[in-house]
């Protein structure tokens, strides 16, 4: 079963950031897209919750120096 999650990054500060974040997400099994809002520092991750959690995408965001401070509610846009 396909879901979203939006995670609050705070120490996104650069397309860098952003790339390093897209490339440790993206070697996760089950997910499907990723896409990184630098200003907002939130990454929003689409992702088989059949075969991934959210504490996975953590750990493996704080493997990566980027810990993450919340899961944040969907906004009406970014439903799938």
């Amino acid at each position: 079963m396909m879901a979203t999650v939006v995670l609050h990054v705070p120490d996104i500060s650069c397309d860098h950031c952003g790339q390093v974040i897209t490339k440790a997400l993206r070697a996760l099994p089950g997910v499907q897209g990723v896409s990184v809002d630098v200003p907002g520092k939130r990454v929003r991750v689409t992702y088989d919750e059949r075969h991934l959690d959210v504490e996975r995408m953590k750990r493996a965001l704080e493997d990566e120096e980027y810990p993450v401070a919340a899961v944040l509610p969907l906004a009406g846009d970014e439903r799938l």
